[in-house]
């Protein structure tokens, strides 16, 4: 591997690890840095969803005890095999719409102009969700994941299959959707990475199955080291969102976002900065 490409694949995975849990989308990231880098093509579009994985993995170790509990109790835990269910109920709605749309929302919107958009749009929605939160009387109905119902699951698993549009962003909508449905903002974010393990294993295991014929042996070390910096730069934002949010609300990331979405259309619009496709 040489220099220029080592140098892309460790950016890129860090773009991911930093991205992936935050509410300001890793795929939208990850196209508009490719761009940038003219890092870009078939093979690089199975890159993004391997290193994916990457990330996945910093939760893994993060919540390893949790999740061990979990495995060794499903069978004499009512409240581990709730729990394990919920993740598979949260998983299916994405998995299903992405199989069948999946195609088409590659082809028209995995360019910088539309996932600029999707920043600006899902800006707002943060702001008016957290904006209601403030506004209202009661506390939240869920302060625990393990509160929570099939139903609470399923519906924020249906929140999660707006991060099907580029640029919208997987953790915000499960986030912000679980705190619609009456979940603490941590119990919302705790879920949001959990959702992740199967909905990020999922995409890696699919993407590297369907794109197959373009992958070598020797694709090996790119994969591995991006995958390596996403999950030593994902470990690092995982805990500094759990503290992040025990005194603050998601605004700073509204204000991120549609600074970020108007400098990408300017850019665009002006040809201060060419886009690649």
């Amino acid at each position: 591997m040489d220099t220029a490409l080592l140098t892309n694949v460790i950016i890129m995975g860090i773009v991911e690890g930093l991205t992936e849990f935050l509410p300001i989308s890793s795929t939208g990231h990850l196209i508009l840095a490719g761009s940038l880098l003219n890092f870009t093509g078939e093979k690089v579009k199975v890159f993004e969803i391997v290193i994916q994985a990457g990330a996945m993995l910093a939760v893994c170790w993060e919540y390893r005890d949790r999740l061990v509990s979990v495995a060794r109790n499903f069978t004499t835990d009512l409240v581990a095999r709730r729990f394990a269910f919920n993740l598979l109920v949260a998983f299916l709605p994405a998995v299903i719409l992405g199989l069948l749309f999946g195609k088409q929302i590659k082809a028209h919107l995995f360019k910088p102009v539309p996932v600029a958009l999707a920043f600006i749009i899902g800006a707002v929605v943060i702001y008016v969700v957290e904006r209601q939160n403030r506004l209202r009387d009661s506390g939240p109905r869920i302060d625990s994941v393990d509160d929570m119902s099939v139903m609470d699951a399923f519906k924020v698993g249906c929140a999660q299959c707006f991060a099907l549009i580029p640029g919208t962003s997987r953790s915000g909508a499960s986030i912000i959707g679980a705190m619609v449905f009456g979940l603490s903002r941590r119990a919302a974010t705790e879920f949001s990475f959990f959702l992740a393990i199967p909905t990020l294993f999922g995409a890696t295991i699919y993407s590297l199955y369907k794109e197959r014929a373009l992958l070598s042996v020797a694709d090996l070390p790119m994969f591995g080291v991006g995958a390596l910096a996403a999950f030593v730069s994902a470990f690092l934002c995982v805990r500094w969102l759990l503290r992040f949010i025990s005194t603050h609300d998601f605004t700073l990331f509204v204000w991120y976002r549609i600074i970020f979405g108007i400098i990408v259309l300017m850019t665009a619009s002006t040809g201060w900065v060419v886009w690649v496709d």
